[in-house]
């Protein structure tokens, strides 16, 4: 199924989006126990480290990529290169791996989670601000097609 450019931008939004309301969530959930300053610079931090390194830069890096397809309908899927998929798979298994696993202590969960979930949510609507200036740069651009078209 092809979709236009962006609109891959979209779909971005919306799958990191989820991923990280629903990793943010299960980090809330665990955190009232352990809701300390201490705990909360901590999440604060790997909420900075998350986004300054990795997913910032990825939401700069995939946006980059979509503008520059030269067609206009792409394949639905390719909001994200293999790399991000697999990347995206491991951090999955991963943190389903630990919970369930029980190999880490739920303060980790709640200070880790919390950060990492604020992080990812970030970066899903940092993809959905870039597809909203996508949507309104195409409709001015249509706009002024219509009125040389006059």
């Amino acid at each position: 199924m092809k979709v236009k450019r962006n609109t891959l931008l979209l779909l971005a939004c919306l799958v990191w989006s989820a991923a990280g309301f629903n990793i943010l969530r299960i980090g809330l959930m665990v955190y009232p126990e352990y809701l300390n300053v201490l705990n909360c610079l901590l999440s604060v931090i790997v909420f900075g480290v998350f986004q300054k390194f990795i997913f910032g830069q990825l939401v700069k890096k995939h946006t980059s990529r979509i503008n520059a397809y030269l067609e206009e309908k792409q394949f639905f899927l390719k909001f994200f290169d293999t790399k991000s998929f697999i990347v995206m798979a491991v951090m999955m298994t991963g943190g389903i791996g630990l919970r369930a696993g029980r190999l880490v202590p739920e303060r980790f969960i709640a200070v880790f989670y919390t950060g990492l979930g604020a992080s990812l949510l970030l970066a899903g609507l940092l993809f959905g601000r870039n597809y909203g200036r996508a949507a309104s740069g195409a409709a001015v651009q249509n706009k002024h097609s219509i009125k040389e078209n006059k």
